[in-house]
């Protein structure tokens, strides 16, 4: 009981993380026992959200590689979507707020980056890095290298800094008018939580798609 209670122990946006991922696990467990060929409810949401997230992942990296990394897309499209409403529950708080929480979604991301990108390449990787003029590519090899490396720092910095930044808005107004603003700042905040869940996914499947096309 004292790992549930006691916040120094297991830190409140472990414990939602964990609550997400049970969620998600526990809906696509019931879906899956009962499937219908007309959807309705729960289940026309879902094939809604994943038919979006699978065209996504086939538009910007590709039909064969879109339906490869897929897996990985829809599952942080739906995991950050989910802990981003989360933080609009009163009494809950978005996971998607803490630095520890999307740093770690960013970084196995920037590591299936290069990971594919040497796989598929192999030494021909290093193309990527050098640009189209041979006598520039020193320069252009420390100017990529420093943006990939930032890569990680951009998506976890701006996802974790909306959602604080949402979560701190909503509690302002809500002590100066607990009734009529905070229901027109839910609605953004819906809003919010729903294009930074996209624009994480599109930055990752770009990522992505960048990493194993040729180099030109």
């Amino acid at each position: 009981m004292d790992l549930i209670i006691n916040p120094h122990v297991v830190p409140h946006y472990v414990t939602y993380a964990f609550l997400a991922s049970l969620l998600l696990i526990g809906v696509a467990l019931v879906m899956r026992g009962s499937l219908a060929l007309v959807p309705k409810g729960v289940q026309n949401f879902m094939e809604v959200m994943v038919e979006s997230l699978y065209k996504l992942a086939e538009e910007n990296i590709g039909h064969h590689w879109g339906k490869y990394f897929f897996p990985l897309i829809g599952t942080l499209g739906l995991y950050i979507l989910l802990c981003n409403f989360m933080g609009l529950i009163p009494g809950f708080t978005a996971p998607t707020s803490n630095i520890n929480m999307t740093a770690s979604m960013a970084v196995p991301v920037f590591l299936a980056t290069h990971y594919y990108g040497i796989k598929v390449h192999g030494v021909k990787y290093i193309k990527h890095f050098l640009g189209p003029i041979m006598l520039l590519a020193p320069m252009m090899f420390i100017i990529e290298f420093i943006g990939h490396l930032v890569r990680p720092v951009t998506l976890s910095v701006r996802l974790f800094g909306n959602m604080i930044a949402k979560h701190m808005i909503l509690f302002a107004l809500g002590l100066l008018a607990p009734v009529i603003i905070p229901v027109a700042i839910l609605g953004l905040g819906v809003l919010v939580s729903l294009i930074q869940a996209f624009v994480f996914v599109l930055l990752t499947s770009l990522y992505l798609a960048g990493s194993v096309e040729e180099a030109h």
